[in-house]
């Protein structure tokens, strides 16, 4: 059981409860928060006075009154307007983990909600019953306004979802729908719960991944007759970034005991080329931002993003609910991210590459020479995927167009950066699959040598047959399925 209270949410909280189904409820706190801050909104509709969200209109309509029977009205309104989304529905995860966080967001007792909106939103997971998000449509500014409403139109009954394994109308759920009182359609839907849900869960698998890129990597060192001189301790000491450190211990830890290293020892070369002997600098300089992107993350998963935002007796209208921190953070690891894939394509070239791969069969072919192609076109697969990297890392955020008639005059475009992190992280676990399928063909052709322990431990897993040309696309889909478990696990 997850239990929110707005402070103390983590990544694997949000994996946890998004993909695993854990379930969730509301701290004792929690409630009190909220139950607090819920009185002076009452207090302010007492008095009357004009105030952002709960008694004017939203954007540039801001300065129109609204009158005090047609509040409840106007929640409604903003909800089911600012549904505009577009294009294909979020994955699943993404959407819970959007819920999760957004209640983690309200339970703060910033916001001035009843814990009823915090109830149904865990309600909504609890149930197992999902909101169809389009993934088109914010710009990552005033929160992430249509793909929240999305999933607010749930709460007041209306809208798609994905159930049991359907897609129905909510209607036909056991799900009870509420009637928004004043300010609770804006704070559902204002804040950056999309950029956050894509980048906790792709920051957490990451941490994951990395450990295990870092594994292919070393047999790709070892099948490659590479030599482990370069991540000698001592070199990284020398230049202390941690993640340099930490890949180069990794890399001494896969590589360890080696009969293929043992067996050209004394070989007469002297550096490896930089795919190799510079995986700690370039591996490590990508941990280091993925450990950066984390800490904002873990921030934001437990911030209070929406506008206005109560505190005690004051209200106070604010901008939390800009994505640039996280619009930032996207743009920045996917670089990082596309870097990263270059090295491993050059890798693959290397494995298959009959000029520069000593004692392997020109691109891994087996049965008879020219007759068989082998695995020469996955480096064309993996060129296609660095390429499409290349061209989504130009970054989201170095843009911005004004919305709402020059009210929101800059935006953040994190909604963009996030989707296009998505896919350069996908193209990744590709490539890297790739890297792992060749270089374990590769150490079937250095055979009866062995590789360490944990590189053969790995080998078993991916189970892959070298041999005359065939599809080698299920051999492809196995391994990659192989490490989207372990990263899931």
């Amino acid at each position: 059981m997850i239990v929110i209270d707005g402070e103390h949410l983590s990544l694997e909280d949000v994996h946890n409860v998004s993909r695993k189904y854990e379930l969730v409820s509301i701290s004792n706190e929690a409630y009190k928060k909220m139950r607090d801050s819920r009185k002076t909104i009452e207090k302010v509709l007492e008095i009357g006075e004009p105030v952002y969200g709960i008694n004017t209109g939203f954007g540039a309509l801001a300065n129109v009154r609204i009158s005090k029977d047609k509040l409840r009205d106007l929640q409604r309104n903003i909800v089911l307007s600012h549904s505009a989304g577009i294009g294909e529905y979020l994955p699943e995860d993404i959407v819970r983990a959007m819920i999760l966080i957004r209640a983690n967001a309200l339970a703060k007792g910033y916001s001035g909600v009843r814990p009823v909106i915090v109830e149904k939103l865990v309600e909504l997971l609890n149930k197992k019953i999902t909101p169809l998000v389009p993934e088109k449509g914010s710009v990552g500014a005033s929160g992430d306004l249509a793909p929240l409403s999305h999933i607010a139109m749930s709460i007041i009954g209306e809208g798609k979802v994905f159930y049991n394994g359907k897609i129905i109308d909510i209607n036909k759920t056991d799900f009870v729908p509420i009637e928004l009182e004043e300010k609770e359609g804006l704070s559902l839907i204002n804040g950056t719960q999309f950029m956050a849900a894509h980048l906790a869960l792709i920051v957490r698998d990451l941490e994951k991944l990395m450990k295990l890129a870092t594994l292919v990597a070393a047999l790709s060192v070892d099948v490659l007759l590479g030599t482990p001189k370069a991540f000698d301790e001592r070199i990284q000491l020398a230049r202390p970034h941690t993640g340099q450190i930490k890949i180069a211990q990794w890399l001494r830890e896969f590589l360890d005991e080696s009969e293929l290293r043992e067996s050209h020892k004394k070989c007469p070369k002297v550096q490896d080329t930089y795919t190799l002997r510079t995986i700690p600098q370039v591996y490590g300089a990508v941990y280091d931002t993925i450990q950066w992107v984390k800490e904002i993350v873990i921030r934001e998963i437990n911030s209070a993003t929406d506008n206005p935002l109560v505190f005690g007796d004051e209200i106070l209208s604010g901008g939390n609910f800009h994505g640039e921190p996280l619009a930032l953070c996207a743009d920045y690891l996917a670089v990082a991210l596309t870097s990263m894939g270059n090295m491993i394509e050059r890798r693959i070239d290397r494995i298959v590459n009959p000029k520069v791969n000593e004692g392997l069969p020109p691109f891994l072919a087996g049965g008879e020479e020219g007759l068989n192609s082998g695995y020469m076109i996955w480096q064309y697969t993996a060129a296609a995927l660095c390429n499409e990297n290349k061209v989504l890392s130009h970054p989201a955020s170095a843009d911005t167009i004004p919305t709402s008639a020059y009210q929101e005059d800059h935006v953040s475009m994190g909604a963009n950066a996030v989707r296009k992190l998505r896919r350069v992280y996908e193209n990744l676990v590709s490539l890297i699959s790739i890297e792992a399928m060749l270089g374990s063909t590769a150490l079937y052709y250095r055979r009866p040598l062995k590789s360490s322990e944990q590189i053969e431990k790995f080998y078993g897993l991916i189970d892959v047959k070298p041999g005359n040309d065939r599809f080698f696309g299920d051999d492809f889909e196995r391994v990659k399925n192989t490490i989207v478990r372990e990263v899931l696990s």
